[in-house]
């Protein structure tokens, strides 16, 4: 059964070439430039998210704390995603599992998603 991979990222040229390298790589990829696919990781429970911490209004640093310290979801590695220069620092902070910073490589992405989905 293929890993299920949840991405938020609010920037549609980014959220397609990764999703499209995820799938190619054979992961079922659910994404979204709305930071409201996030109410659905309770139906999904995908075995990682891809979580932009700057979404349309929406705090991804918030919305990790939240999944983190949820009996549910708190096993989901979140991996944080910005081109901010803090971005280690603000998903540390935020308890995520790791970051990626932009831009970055597909090659990187894809060593993230093998190595959070085994």
């Amino acid at each position: 059964m293929a890993k299920k991979i949840m991405v938020a990222e609010d920037d549609p040229g980014i959220l397609d070439a990764m999703s499209q390298m995820l799938e190619g790589e054979g992961y079922e990829v659910v994404a979204s430039v709305d930071a409201g696919i996030i109410e659905k990781i309770y139906d999904i429970l995908p075995d990682l998210l891809l979580l932009d911490i700057w979404m349309s209004g929406v705090d991804g640093r918030d919305i990790c704390r939240k999944l983190k310290n949820q009996e549910v979801t708190k096993h989901i590695p979140v991996i944080m995603v910005s081109a901010n220069k803090d971005t280690k620092v603000i998903a540390k902070e935020a308890g995520a599992d790791d970051y990626l910073a932009k831009p970055f490589e597909m090659d990187e992405l894809l060593a993230m998603a093998e190595k959070y989905t085994r």
